[in-house]
């Protein structure tokens, strides 16, 4: 399995050093159906770009959008792009994902587009959010393979947890820790291991109120690697800030 680091041209020189290939944080869409970026680092050949759809403008030229990605594309070396949209599902960036999709296919490059979008891009890649809280890891894992119809057609989004659960928690919903909060909790406790969700755990009381907290660290998420590995998932894709404490640990997978 192929890591990916995401990252911003100032995580560059800090990440390189781990010898990993790069999904380059450096674009989203502006008015106008452009394409707006941040300089990427001058070693781009072989890696990713990533597009993000934070403030993202209005694509009513989808074609143009498309033309300008396949073009960075082309110029800088990337091998692929990735569709890092967060918000709710857009007609107009619906569209755009299954136009880039056949663009960039036809310049033999790769789409990865999150789950949300994957019906407006049948022949992308889908990303698959590893920080999953309930449930089975590996079961998911095997849902999604089977709807896609195999690990070629899907790569790992990892993302570490660090999350809270007040108990008892039937919405199933925690908050996220930031490292200086997790830490303070953590410390002193008896930490576990669930088999189920491949993540760690510790339990505790705050102002007389239970609390379960799950999170990732190197071990559960080179356990979720194996086990996306094993199914013939070739790619993941890690956010440098989150794993940076970590990276030296990944970096031997």
């Amino acid at each position: 399995m192929q890591l990916y680091y995401a990252v911003t041209a100032a995580d560059f020189r800090e990440a390189v050093g781990n010898g990993r290939r790069f999904v380059h944080v450096a674009y989203r869409i502006g008015e106008e159906s452009a394409l707006l970026r941040q300089p990427p680092p001058l070693r781009t050949h072989g890696d990713f770009m990533s597009i993000g759809d934070r403030e993202a403008g209005a694509v009513n030229s989808p074609e143009a959008l498309c033309g300008a990605v396949v073009r960075e594309c082309l110029r800088r070396g990337y091998q692929a792009v990735v569709l890092d949209f967060e918000t709710g599902p857009r007609d107009d960036l619906r569209a755009f994902a299954g136009l880039l999709e056949a663009r960039l296919r036809e310049n033999r490059r790769k789409l990865y587009v999150p789950e949300t979008y994957i019906d407006a891009a049948p022949e992308a890649v889908e990303l698959v959010c590893t920080a999953v809280s309930g449930g089975n890891f590996q079961e998911y894992l095997e849902e999604i393979l089977q709807r896609r119809g195999g690990g070629e057609r899907v790569a790992l989004d990892v993302q570490r947890l660090r999350m809270d659960f007040r108990l008892p928690a039937p919405t199933g919903e925690g908050v996220p820790l930031d490292p200086d909060a997790f830490e303070t909790l953590r410390e002193g406790k008896a930490v576990y291991f669930s088999p189920d969700l491949c993540a760690r755990y510790f339990t505790c009381t705050r102002d007389g109120q239970a609390h379960f907290v799950l999170f990732d660290d190197a071990d559960t998420i080179r356990h979720k690697l194996r086990i996306g590995e094993a199914y013939g998932i070739e790619t993941a894709f890690l956010q440098w800030p989150e794993v940076r404490d970590i990276a030296p640990a990944l970096s031997s997978y």
